[in-house]
């Protein structure tokens, strides 16, 4: 069993290979769809926890998750800006786990204007994704997991298709609440294009580690991101001269749960690239910080978390899960 995990850390790696620019197309895959990931920093692909939303980030933790579970995200952003995603895990046996995702953005109307800056009416835009994932157990340790999808996207008028999927392996021991990731997400590109140029689409290798301290009712999540992007550009330019980011710390986010009990967990996370980032454009207090807490019940959970993803207004996340009988 230990091969058989190594083998498909092997394939994560491979796929390195396929990304080394920033992504132009498709970025509405970027945005959090888990609640309390967001309040860890935003990729947290090793929690393990029974919340199905985790699975947008690595879809191997559906293997801890309880069958017949129904989540439901929804995501403030900008003004006008509608952001939501949901998912359904159906468990088939004990080491099977089925599930359908879907995720979507729609950014409200638009003014379009001609050359003179004269109104000729609204545009409409839509992002959207559907999917199916599977995971497997494959002993009490390792398990396995990978989401397809299909990705639409309609802008102006203009429409793009994508095909997708996110690949991952986890390693979870229980009794030393030790849980080791590895993730590659939107592993894929466009099958039609908005016009005849193709581009690339959100691709992003990850690896990450969560910790349940011994004594203490703290668990420390550390995730390492855009490990196939190391120039990556801001694309900040008040100078006209293109600004990188080099730094080491700018791929790691950093969390921590607090959890007084089974039931109710506190967390917080500090992002060092979106703090850069922040406070290249302008952002300074608080940037890069994530708060969030959940209730979890035995079939209904309930998150919420905050963070900045933009200089002009807070982000807030919601989650919602039921389990049915």
């Amino acid at each position: 069993m230990k091969k058989t995990g190594c083998l498909l850390l092997g394939i994560l790696l491979s796929l390195s290979a396929r990304a080394q620019e920033a992504s132009t197309v498709f970025n509405f895959l970027k945005q959090p769809a888990s609640a309390h990931a967001t309040a860890l920093g935003g990729k947290a692909i090793s929690v393990i926890e029974d919340d199905a939303s985790l699975i947008f980030l690595n879809p191997a933790l559906s293997s801890s998750v309880s069958g017949n579970t129904l989540n439901l995200n929804f995501m403030t952003y900008m003004q006008g800006s509608k952001t939501g995603s949901a998912s359904y895990i159906h468990t088939a046996g004990e080491r099977n786990t089925w599930g359908l995702v879907a995720q979507f953005c729609n950014y409200g109307n638009i003014v379009e204007t001609n050359e003179e800056g004269i109104e000729s009416g609204t545009l409409s835009s839509l992002d959207m994704m559907l999917g199916g994932t599977y995971s497997y157990l494959f002993n009490d340790y390792w398990a396995g997991g990978v989401t397809g999808k299909f990705i639409y996207s309609g802008l102006a008028g203009y429409q793009s298709m994508g095909l997708a999927v996110d690949l991952g392996v986890n390693y979870y021991n229980e009794e030393t609440d030790l849980s080791l990731s590895a993730v590659a997400s939107n592993a894929g590109g466009q099958v039609k294009a908005y016009n005849d140029r193709f581009e690339r689409i959100p691709f992003d290798l990850s690896i990450g580690f969560s910790k349940g301290m011994e004594h203490a009712p703290i668990r420390v999540t550390v995730t390492m991101n855009d490990l196939t992007r190391w120039n990556y550009k801001y694309y900040y330019n008040p100078e006209g001269k293109e600004k990188f980011s080099t730094m080491f710390l700018n791929h790691f986010s950093l969390g921590v749960d607090i959890l007084p009990s089974q039931s109710f967990y506190l967390s917080a996370g500090y992002n060092f690239r979106r703090a850069s980032e922040m406070k290249e454009a302008g952002k300074s207090h608080g940037a890069g910080l994530s708060f969030g807490g959940g209730v979890q019940l035995q079939r209904f959970k309930l998150g919420a978390a905050y963070a900045q993803y933009h200089v002009s207004t807070p982000t807030f996340v919601f989650n919602v899960s039921y389990q049915f009988n």
